[in-house]
Order: structure tokens, then C-alpha cells, then sequence
């Protein structure tokens, strides 16, 4: 990434960025323009909220059908059901946060991992960066990349605050893609990483005016797309370079898209009556 004022504002320029970002515009755009959205926005933003928790929770190992989802209540079960709640949670506070992502996006992180942690961790650990010697135990982001160390982990995140709180002009795309893959790839939490990410890179979406009745749950893309494929786009994200920056952001932009894809299929089901 060049030196610049608006570091973020290259990698809208890359190879293949401008056609993703114009794609996202259109799969959004087809969502919003449905007929069902006139008078039922509120049920689809909903349902995208529970479809994308699901997503999540997909990518972070737990693949529960969506009833199941749908249906339980108790999320104190195993491993898979506490990853479920936690995505659940994590979905529902993100909505509240969009005001103070802003003004304080580190104030917003650690707000995501005290409620994706709930209480399964020490208190002294929660909602704030580790420390040197501490572990992560992230399944979603194990994907052998190299850990940052502390020290590291702390300047990238402050750098990362800095550049969301004076803006950019880079389309939201780019700017969601970078704080998800920034978040994924530092790990800077103990736990709960992949769920703080992206949800993260919803706050964004939506923050921006891209997708402001968060109706396009960019997690179900995610897990649709896999897990493999997903750690391999972090890969690219990690190596820094032009070409692996574009793929990360044009996996991102997939992602998105079959978000899109998603409610519009919701949408449809509740014209015809079966949602």
C-alpha cells in the first residue's frame, strides 16, 4: 500500500476492484428495488440478521440448518452451540453500534468480543487486546498464517482505528474487505476473532449507506463460499501484495453478492406467501 493521506483510496484502483465494487452496487440495488422491501423491510432485515449469524457460525466450524437456528433458545450446550449463540449475539449488538464505529471503532471491537465471549473466558481477558504470550483459539482463522505478535497486533489496530475515524474515499467495499481482513489476520482478541471480523465488515457495509437496512448478510456469502476458499483469500489478504489485496477484495465482493442473493430469495419466498 503506497504512502498516501487516504491509504485505503489505492486499492479501489486495483485490477478487478472497480468491476467487483460495481457489482456489489448492483446485487444490493436489485435487493432494495423489490417490491417486498416497500412494506416488509424490517421482517428481510431480520431474517438477514439471523441468516448471516448463521453464516458466521458456518465459517467458525458450527454448519447448523437454519431451523435449528431458528428454533433453539439454549446455546450452553458444546462447542457448536456456543459458537452459534455467540454469533447470534455478536449479529444483534452490530446493529447498535453503528453510531459509534466512527468516532471509536476500537470502543466497537472490544463491545463485539465481551458479547461474543459472554462468559466462557477470563474476565481480565475480554474485550481487550492479548498480551505477549497469550494464545488464540479461533478455528475459523487457523488457517496457518502467521500470528502478529502483541506489540505488532496493537500498532496495526491503532493504525486501523485511525484510518476509520478520518474517513476515506475508497468504495465501502474496499474499506469493509480491509477492516475484515485486518481484524482476521491480526486475531487480536483470544478468541472470537473470525465473529468480531465479520461483523465488522457489516458494521462498515451498512455504516457506509451501501447497505443501510443491513439486508445483505455478507456472512452467508462467506460460508457459502467455503471455508477453504476463505482462508485462502485471508492468505492473500496477509501477503500484502497488489494482486493478493484484489482477491481478498474481490472475495469480499462475492461474498456480498450472494448476501444479496440471499434476501432476495427471502424476498420472494414472502411474496409468494412461504416466509
Amino acid at each position: 500500500m503506497r504512502s498516501t493521506a487516504d491509504p485505503l483510496a489505492p486499492l479501489g484502483e486495483l485490477p478487478g476492484v472497480t468491476e467487483a465494487v460495481e457489482s456489489v452496487r448492483k446485487a444490493v440495488d436489485r435487493v432494495y428495488g423489490h417490491r417486498i422491501m416497500r412494506r416488509r423491510s424490517s421482517e428481510v432485515s431480520a431474517e438477514a440478521a439471523l441468516r448471516g449469524a448463521r453464516g458466521s457460525a458456518q465459517v467458525a466450524g458450527a454448519d447448523w440448518a437454519l431451523e435449528e437456528v431458528r428454533r433453539r433458545s439454549d446455546f450452553s450446550g458444546d462447542g457448536q452451540a456456543r459458537t452459534v449463540g455467540a454469533a447470534l449475539r455478536v449479529s444483534a449488538e452490530a446493529g447498535q453500534l453503528l453510531s459509534v464505529w466512527g468516532q471509536s471503532p476500537l470502543r466497537v471491537l472490544a463491545r463485539l468480543h465481551l458479547v461474543a465471549v459472554g462468559g466462557d473466558a477470563p474476565e481480565t481477558s475480554v474485550g481487550r487486546p492479548r498480551l505477549a504470550g497469550e494464545t488464540v483459539s479461533d478455528a475459523d482463522v487457523s488457517s496457518g498464517l502467521p500470528l502478529p505478535d502483541a506489540d505488532e497486533t496493537s500498532a496495526r489496530l491503532d493504525g486501523l482505528a485511525e484510518l476509520i475515524v478520518a474517513g476515506t474515499s475508497a468504495p465501502a467495499l474496499v474499506t469493509a474487505a480491509v477492516v475484515h481482513g485486518e481484524l482476521a489476520v491480526l486475531r487480536p482478541f483470544g478468541s472470537c476473532n473470525g465473529l468480531v471480523a465479520r461483523a465488522a465488515e457489516r458494521i462498515v457495509l451498512v455504516g457506509s449507506g451501501l447497505d443501510p437496512k443491513a439486508i445483505c448478510p455478507s456472512e452467508v456469502g462467506h460460508a457459502e463460499l467455503g471455508r477453504t476458499a476463505y482462508t485462502a483469500a485471508l492468505g492473500d489478504y496477509a501477503s500484502g501484495s497488489p494482486e493478493g489485496m484484489a482477491r481478498w477484495i474481490a472475495h469480499c465482493g462475492r461474498a456480498a453478492e450472494l448476501g444479496a442473493r440471499e434476501s432476495t430469495a427471502v424476498c420472494e419466498a414472502m411474496q409468494r406467501g412461504a416466509a
